[in-house]
């Protein structure tokens, strides 16, 4: 965890999705072989800029990394969404990329998503036989289509929610863990903040005052899903603890529905405020 928190050994580069039709940002290592190639959903309304810190951290450690900007508006499609985390993903996989130091592994495929981006990246795993991990930061209830596609993916997937709000109008972490067809564990970050993630004083939520950018939640997060890919997607054994349920990972524990308190039903105030 110490280790992984810390920015990895590589220099990172930045690219345009935009050149292969789809826009986007890229960020990869400077070098690199077979590396994993990972597909990013962003939140409601959160430019995919406002996460560049979180990109760039798993690029420095060996993880290619495409984040579509698409499906910005007020009513975003998951479906579409979806689409653009495959095509996302071929790109990164199938066009060469920097001055040809830099390989892609298309066996090793993986995609995230953020809050509302969950149900995407849900539906882009259930649709591409060649993902073989996924992870739902935050996860927000969003269409049908992404509860049902739970059911039947048998990945390896990590769920991360805050305490206190992994079963609410806001997080459907809960439920998608129980309902998840294959191995899903579910951790909890102490005093997280579901919408902490994206990075700046400037995302709408924060302008909003419904959200804001907390470091600790960011820290934790990079740290996990970085020892999570590079454990599922990249191969790499070095990190299996963190693919593993029962593993140990310091304050982010795993959820267990014993340890959920009696939910409180929140007022239309305090989903406002983000509690």
């Amino acid at each position: 965890m110490k280790q992984l928190a810390r920015r990895g050994p590589h220099r990172v580069l930045k690219g345009d999705l935009g050149v292969a039709g789809l826009p986007g940002v890229i960020y990869t290592p400077e070098s690199g072989i077979n590396l994993p190639a990972v597909a990013f959903a962003h939140d409601w309304l959160t430019p995919v800029k406002r996460y560049s810190r979180t990109f760039e951290h798993l690029a420095s450690w060996g993880i290619v990394v495409a984040a579509p900007a698409t499906e910005r508006g007020p009513l975003p499609s998951d479906g579409r969404l979806a689409i653009d985390l495959s095509t996302a993903l071929d790109v990164i996989t199938e066009v060469r990329l920097g001055s040809g130091e830099i390989t892609v592994n298309r066996g090793r495929r993986a995609v995230v998503g953020h809050g509302s981006g969950a149900g995407a990246a849900l539906l882009a795993a259930d649709g591409d036989e060649g993902v073989l991990a996924l992870a739902a930061l935050f996860p927000a209830p969003t269409s049908p289509q992404a509860a049902e596609a739970a059911t039947r993916l048998t990945v390896p997937a990590l769920l991360l929610a805050a305490a206190g709000d992994v079963a609410s109008v806001r997080s459907n972490a809960a439920e998608l863990a129980a309902a998840y067809g294959g191995a899903a564990q579910l951790r909890v970050i102490p005093d997280g903040v579901a919408g902490g993630l994206p990075e700046g004083r400037l995302n709408p939520g924060a302008a909003l005052g419904v959200t804001k950018p907390d470091k600790a939640t960011q820290k934790a997060v990079r740290t996990v899903l970085t020892g999570f890919l590079l454990a599922t997607a990249g191969h790499d054994s070095t990190y299996s603890d963190f693919a593993a349920s029962d593993t140990d990972l310091g304050d982010v524990v795993v959820w267990r529905p014993e340890d959920e308190e009696e939910p409180k039903r929140p007022t239309p105030l305090d989903v406002i405020r983000g509690r």
